[in-house]
């Protein structure tokens, strides 16, 4: 199956070319470090690219503070990981080994000689990937996670990590090993988030683990983006791409994980170009690093919670504790979201057992037990394939006597032939049982109702839309799917009846629920949004 980044161990190493240091001696400083001394600590932004003249920079255990690898950067060679590209935080220490001379270049000067030369950027990318790959693998990182399998906080930061591919470690209460201890004494044997040395996390949350990473961006009022894209999954993310390559000023806003539904997904067969299958997770975090490469940014997990329009056309969105960001256009692609089953106690045990993802960080909770998991779409097919590898074995409930209807074939006949994998046509869960974490769940089906001990339960059922924060602008259908083109009097499928919001993706009403379809989408509705934002009268000259 494809993954994102090449393996580091294996890349060769290619010095940029002489052209390429030159461009960087126009726009870059000299500088000088001595022995010892930190070029960048974990938590700082990375907002200059660090070019390695002479010397020698080495990897610091955030912890120990000594050295972490036996690799280290010299000469032509250069410091940083894919988090560069949206003025992401570092993620761990690194240190001047010798006396070292470097050449570094302001951040968004870096960016746009990058946009210049496309050489350059494809191999500056391509490193940066494998860096980012090779520290996800290894769990390198500054950010700690202690008991996530018995805290629900914790579990939801592993959950916004893991989706988001951003490295972490993740450590067990009863950890034998030097660093497991010495986390565990810091958290005074509770589960907990470490962020660098020795910052413990009140109250755990992704904002907060959000906000030391630089992933949730500052808000600048004064700040008017051409078009502001609500929504981080297939669709939203194609805008992003397409909208940073035709030069507006966008911004993408994400309340939960980029990859929206489709990041969930483990593994997508029928995408076209990955023969091999690809995750929803990978696919679409492809799709942000050219987003970012092309100047678009991302802010995370951040919600709009209502939406007005201007006296001057223009439109703002109220965020999540307070926060306003204004914007010419508005393009919605918030997809849509599983439906909560109505039983007691459900709400309680997410994250204690009932999950709405299948991807390795679940995976691993059903280890040595039974998986449950409910819907008939190919979400939840693709999850069953998935989980099937590490469950003991995995149950799907289908509420109809049939997956004709909502599953692709290919999958079906793959669930049907599993012998690890039982589907349960025509049945329901009816209760869940457990004290703090799921315990077991009870089925009602053809022969009577009966229970099953479980630890995991994954609810993949139906969709529905995330349209409440657009505050009556937009006309919706009966079930809260935005109207769009001819339904609304429009020439383009993907505009609204309010001049200026335009929708793709599963959230428009009548849409193709695709992960392809929804990138189309998301490609071809930036030509309507840049003629629209063209059209609009030069903003009047500050007095």
């Amino acid at each position: 199956m494809e993954a994102l980044g090449e393996n580091l161990e294996t890349m060769p190493r290619v010095p940029l070319a002489e052209s390429h240091v030159a461009a960087l001696h126009r726009i870059g400083t000299e500088c000088s470090y001595a022995a010892g001394e930190i070029v960048l600590e974990a938590g700082d932004p990375m907002d200059r690219f660090v070019y390695v003249l002479e010397g020698e920079i080495e990897v610091v255990d955030p912890w120990s503070r000594e050295r972490l690898m036996d690799s280290s950067l010299g000469p032509t060679q250069f410091m940083g990981e894919i988090g560069f590209l949206n003025a992401g935080a570092n993620i761990l220490p690194m240190r001047a080994a010798k006396p070292t001379r470097t050449l570094e270049v302001p951040r968004l000067a870096m960016l746009e000689l990058m946009a210049r030369v496309p050489e350059l950027s494809d191999h500056v990318i391509r490193v940066f990937s494998a860096r980012r790959r090779r520290q996800f693998e290894l769990n390198n990182s500054a950010v700690k996670l202690i008991g996530a399998d018995q805290d629900a906080a914790v579990q939801k930061v592993e959950q916004f990590l893991s989706r988001n591919r951003i490295p972490f470690q993740s450590l067990d209460l009863d950890g034998s090993d030097s660093a497991s201890i010495a986390a565990c004494t810091l958290a005074e044997n509770r589960p907990g988030v470490i962020l660098g040395k020795d910052r413990v996390l009140d109250d755990p949350t992704p904002r907060k683990v959000a906000q030391y990473l630089h992933l949730d961006l500052d808000v600048c009022r004064e700040t008017l983006y051409d078009v502001l894209i609500v929504g981080g999954g297939p669709a939203g993310v194609a805008a992003a791409v397409y909208a940073g390559s035709e030069g507006l000023c966008a911004l993408a806003i994400e309340d939960t994980a980029i990859g929206g539904q489709a990041g969930t997904s483990s593994r997508i067969e029928n995408y076209m170009g990955f023969p091999t299958g690809i995750s929803g997770a990978d696919l679409v975090y492809r799709g942000q690093i050219q987003a970012m490469k092309f100047g678009t940014r991302f802010a995370m997990p951040r919600t709009v919670e209502a939406l007005v329009r201007r006296d001057d056309g223009t439109f703002c969105a109220r965020l999540d504790d307070g926060d306003e960001v204004c914007a010419k256009a508005v393009l919605v692609a918030t997809g849509v979201q599983y439906r909560r089953l109505p039983i007691d106690r459900l709400e309680e045990l997410e994250g204690a057992g009932v999950f709405y993802a299948a991807t390795d960080m679940e995976a691993r909770f059903c280890r040595n037990t039974e998986a449950v998991v409910i819907g008939g779409g190919n979400s939840a097919g693709q999850a069953a394939m998935y989980l099937s590898r590490t469950a003991k074995h995995v149950h799907v409930v289908v509420r109809g006597d049939s997956l004709a209807a909502s599953m692709s074939n290919y999958l079906t006949r793959r669930l049907e032939a599993d012998p690890g994998i039982t589907i349960h046509y025509n049945t329901q869960v009816t209760a869940l049982k457990g004290d703090g974490h799921l315990e077991g769940v009870s089925f009602d089906g053809p022969g009577g109702t009966h229970d099953m001990a479980t630890r995991a339960l994954f609810v993949m059922i139906g969709a529905a839309p995330n349209t409440q924060w657009l505050s009556g602008l937009v006309g919706t259908d009966a079930k809260g799917f935005v109207k769009t083109g001819a339904e609304v009097g429009r020439e383009t499928p993907y505009e609204t009846g309010t001049d200026g919001i335009f929708a793709v993706g599963d959230v428009r009403s009548g849409s193709v629920k695709r992960v392809a379809s929804a990138v189309g989408e998301g490609s071809v509705v930036v030509s309507r949004i840049w003629d629209y934002v063209d059209r609009l009268p030069a903003p009047a000259s500050a007095v």
